[in-house]
């Protein structure tokens, strides 16, 4: 009996002395202890992620991979919208003599915004903290470069309340980059065949930064006007408002083009045709990507933006057909593209009869601006876009907020509800958000080429006009057109200034 007794003791004292060893080792190893659960959870991680052939630091505990693979696929697919995507489509519907000077103002633009993307407008429109609030509201950030190797590797904080997404840094600028690149050169639809290169190639980068950048700090990053309530899910005001109005303000700067040239010849119905299809099953990168990852909400805005399309394509082939007796190609892809534009600003925040309803005024409402509204202003949008992207952004804006439904809200803004289900005040930002975008754009680029035309012409000569790509680049799209070009406009642009030696040699 006391052998039992003895046992008992000394196995209560062995565990006592464990406990107070072990409560004495983990307050004075706290931050050990600490360190090696971190690093634990991540070589856990690893695991599931099978990244752990990587060193930790390449797959840190806050990266969700699926939503940075989905996210930089995404932002290539928003990105070929533009190149070849627009570019096609803008050179088939230029006459053929500019279809070189057509897509040589998308693949310029794509480029030197995204020089000045990385030098200040990510962080002018996305930077943490703002430059400038007033009273809380955030207005901009500051325009610096967002170039550091530890920022880029960072987990994405933006915007003025520092909102997180699982990514790196690094995708969310890529990603950023390809909305901001595609502004402008939907803007250029608007001047084409008439805008003198060189005063694009000053306008561009300037535009972007004074216009995109700002409004996409109202609307995408938290800013004053989302903290007033008002909503975009992937860009129908910051992208296609912007652009569409900017297209009439830099339209009626500009001047109209020859008056010999101005109609619509849509020169290569093929490459009409490639480029809407680039533009449109980009569009799933363009509304997919807008959650941040590979959520439910991405899958919906998916859906929903294929079911607008197609059903704005339709009904605006019905309208060519009520109208001009007969269905046309450019008309459908016309069609498509304001689906694209109007569902945009509600792709994640609507069921898909909703979006149906969006596809039906998106093939209205816009067919009846560019026919019946856009020839009383009176002013030479080439192609249309202020019809095409204006209208259709500010309809689309409009009707997210009649139709934005907490079914589908729940999965990445709860509580958003639209006019259908009770929110009235929803549809009154949504209207005071448009008017201020309108405002803004149309004077900042009206204002802004108005001052470059000082220095630079902004309409090419009319004698460059007369001949096209040739005269304006010594390149054109299809070699009969060299025959169309008088002897004389050759003989300037083959003149070689021969080195001496050579000059003397062919004296000889």
């Amino acid at each position: 009996m006391k052998e039992w007794k003895y046992k008992v003791l000394l196995i209560s004292q062995i565990i006592l002395i464990m406990f107070l060893f072990s409560t004495i080792l983990t307050h004075s190893q706290t931050a050990t202890n600490s360190s090696a659960i971190q690093q634990l959870n991540q070589s856990i991680q690893s695991i599931l992620n099978r990244t752990s052939s990587y060193p930790a630091t390449a797959v840190p505990s806050w990266l969700d991979t699926g939503s940075n693979a989905w996210m930089l696929t995404a932002a290539t697919f928003v990105g070929l919208q533009s190149v070849p995507g627009v570019a096609l489509y803008y050179a088939g519907l230029s006459k053929k003599k500019y279809a070189v000077n057509s897509a040589l103002m998308v693949f310029y633009a794509f480029a030197v915004v995204l020089v000045i993307w990385i030098i200040a407008g990510y962080s002018f429109g996305f930077g943490y903290p703002a430059l400038l609030s007033i009273h809380g509201y955030g207005i901009f950030g500051y325009p610096v470069p967002a170039w550091g190797g530890l920022f880029e590797a960072s987990e994405t904080t933006y915007g003025p309340s520092g909102l997180h997404a699982n990514i790196p840094t690094a995708t969310f600028i890529f990603f950023q980059f390809v909305f901001a690149a595609i502004t402008p050169i939907l803007l250029a639809g608007g001047v084409l065949e008439r805008m003198n290169f060189k005063a694009w190639m000053v306008f561009v980068p300037f535009w972007s930064l004074l216009v995109y950048s700002p409004v996409a700090y109202w609307l995408f990053a938290g800013g004053w006007l989302n903290q007033l309530g008002a909503v975009d899910f992937s860009g129908g005001y910051v992208i296609h408002v912007d652009a569409g109005v900017g297209a009439l303000a830099a339209a009626l700067a500009i001047g109209p083009r020859l008056a010999s040239e101005r109609r619509l010849e849509a020169h290569s119905l093929p490459l009409i045709l490639a480029g809407a299809g680039l533009i449109w099953l980009g569009w799933d990168g363009f509304n997919g990507g807008d959650p941040l990852g590979a959520t439910v909400d991405a899958a919906i805005a998916v859906l929903n933006t294929n079911i607008a399309t197609a059903v704005s394509a339709v009904v605006w082939m019905l309208m060519d057909m009520k109208f001009f007796g007969k269905p046309t190609l450019v008309g459908a892809t016309s069609g498509a593209i304001t689906g694209l534009v109007a569902i945009t600003p509600a792709a994640g925040y609507v069921n898909g009869w909703e979006a149906a309803l969006i596809g039906i005024a998106s093939g209205s409402i816009p067919w009846m601006a560019l026919y019946w509204l856009e020839p009383k202003l009176r002013v030479d949008d080439t192609l249309g876009i202020f019809s095409t992207h204006g209208i259709a952004g500010i309809v689309g804006g409009l009707l997210t907020g009649v139709f934005a439904n907490p079914a589908v809200t729940q999965f990445i803004y709860p509580g958003l509800t639209g006019a259908l289900y009770g929110n009235w005040y929803q549809l009154g930002i949504q209207a005071l958000a448009a008017a201020i975008v309108f405002v803004y754009d149309f004077a900042i680029t009206f204002g802004l080429l108005k001052f470059i035309g000082l220095f630079i012409p902004l309409q090419a000569p009319p004698q460059e006009l007369a001949i096209g790509d040739y005269a304006m680049h010594g390149e054109v799209a299809y070699s009969e057109l060299l025959a169309t070009i008088p002897e004389n406009a050759k003989s300037k642009e083959q003149q070689v200034v021969l080195p001496k030696k050579e000059e003397e040699n062919e004296e000889e």
